[in-house]
């Protein structure tokens, strides 16, 4: 019953900006991970960034710098703000929602949503 769903994906220049959102309904458990994936043809899926619950935020070395991830454990919402995007930033991006006691609850994933960065 755990509903994971991206939004905000869409079409954008490169050296412009988009922010993505994931909001996730009917958990029931406390998330340990909220994370962004993404995929694209030709690719495996990679982690893009993450953050733990009262930890830091992690990203891999592409996005460092001009993509930042946030968490709001109120509102059970994790966002991606991407800023000064490159071609090679299209893809699929895909929510991760990890919870503490994972193996009890399994870990969710979104359907993702589609950024492509083209000119």
């Amino acid at each position: 019953q755990v509903q994971v769903a991206e939004s905000g994906g869409g079409l954008v220049q490169p050296g412009g900006s988009l922010d993505l959102s994931c909001r996730i309904s009917g958990a029931f458990f406390n998330i340990y991970v909220m994370a962004w994936y993404r995929q694209a043809p030709g690719k495996q899926r990679e982690l893009v960034a993450q953050v733990t619950d009262g930890g830091p935020a992690t990203y891999v070395d592409s996005v460092k710098g001009r993509f930042t991830i946030f968490r709001d454990n109120d509102k059970k919402m994790v966002t991606l703000q991407m800023r000064d995007v490159k071609p090679e930033d299209t893809a699929v991006y895909i929510c991760n929602i990890v919870p503490y006691a994972a193996t009890d609850y399994g870990n969710y994933w979104g359907q993702g949503t589609q950024v492509t960065v083209s000119s």
